[in-house]
């Protein structure tokens, strides 16, 4: 199967508005629960919204009313399946169909993002790390926070779909907020979520790092991929030094180009070694020297345990996500 394009702008947020106002909610689980729980035998078809566009079960041709059965199609987002659930053969009648989207939702807010399985190589990843995420980001918009600086002139590295640079967005709303990313699905999605959140101040736009966007920001922030994957899939694959590369990449770009008192805020994964942090470790000096303070916390100690058992991290005894919130040196 084919990765969707995402090319029809318009019918896909008229989907997402009709989700909206069927007060559709549904909150994305890992990969690994979703495989469980998708193979529960009740579980082989959709019954409502939350199975087609959340689950990414395959549903009957009547299942779904007309305000959200017409622009799904018009999105040109189905493949038909077989009655056994699989794709159905082109010279054949399909007994389904399967959803090539799903959306999730943090609060009041839906997101648009890649169907399970996401096994694409532009898949727009969207799990438990966004939460934690969005959730660590909202702490340092709150009043005690710990920003020097109001925010002007923002970046979100590798934005995805877009949920941290929309909360961004809707909390300075003066503030310009680029959301990058080098995937074009992404930038498309990271699109229609803003509109359908009313974020307009939100940029997608592409960039390789900072690359893509001059000048200089009030904050830079990131949740980029930090698994070491043999595929080397854009969402996840982090490079080398156990996934950590891309997030140390990330640390001396923002540092480069943040205005004095700016923030670098990161969320990623690190892979314990030993009981040390070697990512924290190549750091280190950087946060010193640049940095009037920072903060260094594990928001979880233990993430993706099944990868352990894969080639490159016969050393790991754990991944950790991680947030570091570095203030640049005025």
């Amino acid at each position: 199967m084919t990765a969707p394009s995402f090319a029809n702008h318009d019918a896909l947020a008229a989907l997402g508005r009709s989700l909206q106002a069927a007060g559709y909610r549904f909150v994305t689980v890992t990969p690994a629960t979703h495989r469980r729980v998708n193979n529960r035998p009740e579980n082989a078809w959709a019954h409502d919204l939350r199975g087609v566009f959340g689950w990414s079960r395959p549903f009957g041709p009547s299942l779904l009313p007309a305000a959200i059965d017409v622009p799904l199609r018009a999105a040109d987002l189905l493949v038909p399946v077989a009655a056994d659930g699989s794709d159905a053969p082109d010279d054949s009648t399909p007994a389904g169909w399967r959803a090539r989207i799903r959306a999730s939702t943090i609060g009041d807010r839906l997101y648009f993002h890649s169907a399970w399985p996401t096994c694409d190589a532009d898949a727009v990843f969207f799990g438990p790390d966004t939460y934690r995420y969005t959730c660590a980001l909202r702490r340092v918009l709150g009043p005690h926070g710990g920003l020097r600086r109001p925010v002007r002139r923002a970046i979100d590295i590798g934005a995805g779909a877009g949920p941290a640079a929309i909360e961004l967005a809707l909390r300075c709303r003066d503030a310009t907020v680029y959301a990058t990313d080098i995937n074009p699905a992404a930038l498309a999605l990271a699109d229609v979520n803003a509109g359908l959140n009313g974020a307009h101040n939100v940029v997608p736009c592409r960039s390789d790092l900072l690359d893509g966007v001059d000048g200089g920001f009030d904050l830079v922030m990131s949740n980029p991929p930090y698994i070491l994957d043999p595929d080397a899939l854009t969402y996840r694959h982090g490079g080398g030094d156990h996934g950590a590369e891309l997030s140390t990449r990330i640390v001396h770009a923002a540092l480069d180009r943040l205005h004095p008192g700016g923030s670098l805020l990161l969320y990623t994964g690190v892979a314990i070694v030993d009981g040390a942090d070697p990512f924290l470790a190549g750091i280190r000096d950087r946060l010193d020297a640049d940095t009037d303070c920072w903060s260094y916390e594990e928001l979880d100690p233990d993430i993706f345990g099944g990868q352990l058992d894969c080639p490159g991290y016969e050393q790991v005894e754990r991944i950790a996500a991680v947030w570091l919130h570095a203030v640049k040196r005025g």
